[in-house]
């Protein structure tokens, strides 16, 4: 069974942050500086800790609570967090915390686990925590301050805890060539396009086992994370395909059910293809993740070929299944932004 994304807080014993560690930054710039240390106080301080889980490739940020807090208006504020990993789109990567009612320090012990989180990410991204007012008078939430925090120097299996200074966010307008792009508002926040430009398209969690007992191979797909959105409210409604090739006359093509308006689907679904090894290890596996469109053709977010002559860890993956009989191996794969292609 697969840890729920967002779930209560786990008991983490972290190492507090120490005071003047700033990360390459500037003041409370990227949120590791210290409160005592901070000149920008005045908008409160948010504590929370990080664990990069290396094992099983996930990242949990566990918001602690926030003190401090300076809203708009006088009297208690309902408040939650909101989390983004960058680059990378925004709301593939949006996680937030229940709303706390009523209070100017609120405890939420909630954690936020991204899925799929590799040593890769942790060298090149950034995590931003922003603190919002959950006002039931405006329809949309109001930003009481952010915090970046570069995560290149978390150490694998090791919580971190941090106590760190609210900034303001800010916002600038879009370029013209964006503003007519579905599903996108007519500002972003600051540095947002360059943080975007070229990012994947997602991944996907497979599992592979050649079954001695049945004769074949069982793949299990698990979940994908960070998808690209194709609709217009920013989301997918993701399904899976899979085809293995060339096809022998036996059941080859599957495909998973439907999640609905969703850039993180947990699938737990598994699908079993009969033959050898040494048949199997002749074939490719073509896996392909879509958005569905009802009445229209379904759109390609990305996909993946697993066979003999992929390269890098396609190609370990496949041979690893092969090679053992009666292991189930998990492991995530980046989606390519074409269509796998059918070998001869």
């Amino acid at each position: 069974m697969l840890t729920p994304a967002i779930h209560s807080a786990p008991q983490l014993q972290p190492e507090p942050e120490p005071e003047g560690d700033s990360d390459d930054s500037s003041g409370c710039q990227s949120g590791v500086t210290m409160p005592a240390a901070c000149h920008l106080a005045a908008l409160g301080t948010l504590e929370f800790t990080l664990l990069f889980d290396a094992d099983n490739s996930a990242l949990h940020c566990t918001a602690h609570r926030a003190k401090g807090l300076k809203p708009p208006a006088s009297g208690s504020v309902d408040t939650y967090v909101k989390a983004n990993l960058l680059p990378g789109a925004s709301k593939a990567s949006q996680l937030r915390t229940r709303t706390v009612r009523g209070t100017r320090g609120p405890v939420w012990e909630e954690t936020l686990t991204y899925h799929g989180f590799t040593r890769q990410d942790a060298g090149r991204k950034t995590l931003r925590l922003c603190v919002y007012e959950d006002s039931r008078l405006r329809r949309r939430a109001t930003p009481l301050g952010e915090l970046r925090v570069p995560l290149r120097k978390l150490v694998p299996n090791r919580a971190r805890g941090f106590d760190i200074c609210l900034e303001k966010r800010r916002l600038t307008k879009r370029p013209k060539r964006l503003d007519t792009a579905r599903g996108m508002s007519l500002y972003e926040e600051e540095g947002m396009e360059a943080e975007t430009s070229g990012e994947e398209r997602g991944r996907i969690l497979l599992s592979l086992c050649y079954s001695s007992q049945r004769g074949g191979l069982l793949v299990g797909v698990l979940r994908c994370a960070h998808l690209a959105p194709m609709d217009a409210n920013g989301y997918s409604d993701p399904f899976v395909r899979l085809f293995l090739h060339p096809s022998s006359g036996k059941k080859s093509k599957y495909k998973t059910s439907v999640r609905r308006k969703t850039l993180n689907p947990e699938f737990n679904e598994e699908f079993f293809y009969a033959g050898h090894r040494e048949e199997l290890a002749q074939k490719a596996l073509l896996v392909s993740v879509w958005d569905y469109d009802l009445g229209t053709a379904d759109d390609f977010i990305g996909g993946v070929q697993l066979s003999s002559r992929a390269s890098g860890e396609r190609l370990h993956h496949w041979r690893e299944c092969l090679s053992r009989s009666d292991r189930r191996l998990e492991l995530w794969h980046l989606l390519d932004s074409v269509p796998p292609q059918l070998g001869d």
